[in-house]
């Protein structure tokens, strides 16, 4: 049965925690680029050996702190004209779902990456460190790609903030540390294309949680499209939703999990063409902040 991803269900709002339910405006940029996204980061969780952090491989725009010392949040380019857009791809796999993928469920999308590579799509994936340990060689070919990027989306998939469409939800004292961790996977996996980026796992956040994020030295990326591609059926809807959404700047939230957005392939099919034929170009994050 087709799921309606312009109406608010039951199932929409178990998809939120895959599409997110946070927003915030976007910051002024930092005048410095940054060159480590987790400099001054927390101790690691306790069993996980400490490691230094993964360098991006070019210097990239970040956002100043926010006032109070808060993390920033970046939302979608504000101004200028120009047609651009950022397509964004949530890698969500929770730290405790191994034994679901033991049993074969896929929470990677191959088929996925390789449309965006056939097409030239330039993208940004925000990656969790527990979906980068599940699949290496994959995280090292999207992570040495450049039409790609990764950015962090937290080790464990859990909450960074309450409630969180239920979600486990991090201590704040941990946060900093899960954030460091996801890092650690990506470098321990071979990708260099990372940048000092990161998403909240369910989009949920608050003041709290950006001040226990802030020793990580990153900046959250939100969006303002939401793609309803999350346990979608019908890809033409998702299409549409994000057709109609897009303006210049935007940021275009999707995911690259298989199993819980099977859809998304088929879409970016119909999306990329379409915003082309209206002269949109794709870009990855770091230059859409850099604009």
């Amino acid at each position: 049965m087709t799921i309606p991803v312009r109406r608010l269900s039951a199932l929409a709002l178990l998809g939120a925690v895959l599409v997110g339910c946070g927003g915030g405006a976007a910051e002024r940029p930092a005048s410095a680029s940054a060159t480590t996204p987790a400099a001054k980061a927390a101790p690691p969780a306790p069993g996980h050996q400490a490691a230094p952090a993964a360098r991006p491989a070019r210097k990239v725009p970040t956002l100043a702190p926010a006032a109070g010392g808060l993390t920033p949040v970046y939302t979608h380019r504000t101004t200028g004209a120009e047609k651009v857009v950022a397509l964004t791809f949530d890698a969500d796999m929770t730290a405790d779902q191994g034994p679901r993928a033991a049993r074969g469920e896929r929470f990677d999308n191959p088929e996925l990456i390789a449309t965006l590579r056939r097409l030239k799509v330039d993208a940004t994936v925000f990656m969790t460190g527990r979906w980068a340990e599940e699949y290496p060689d994959q995280a090292r070919s999207i992570g040495t790609d450049p039409l790609f990027e990764i950015a962090n989306h937290s080790f464990s998939h859990y909450a960074f903030a309450t409630p969180c469409y239920g979600l486990p939800t991090v201590p704040a004292p941990d946060m900093a540390a899960d954030v460091q961790r996801a890092f650690d996977a990506f470098r321990d996996a071979g990708a260099v294309n990372v940048v000092p980026y990161f998403r909240f796992p369910g989009g949920c956040y608050d003041d709290d949680a950006r001040r226990a994020l802030a020793p990580a030295g990153v900046t959250a990326v939100q969006w303002d499209v939401v793609s309803g591609d999350a346990f979608a059926k019908n890809a033409d809807a998702v299409a549409d939703q994000v057709l109609a959404g897009v303006k210049p700047g935007s940021l275009v939230v999707l995911h690259c999990t298989r199993s819980a957005a099977p859809v998304t392939e088929a879409a970016i099919r119909r999306i990329v063409p379409e915003l082309r034929a209206r002269g949109y170009r794709f870009v990855k994050v770091s230059e859409l902040m850099s604009r």
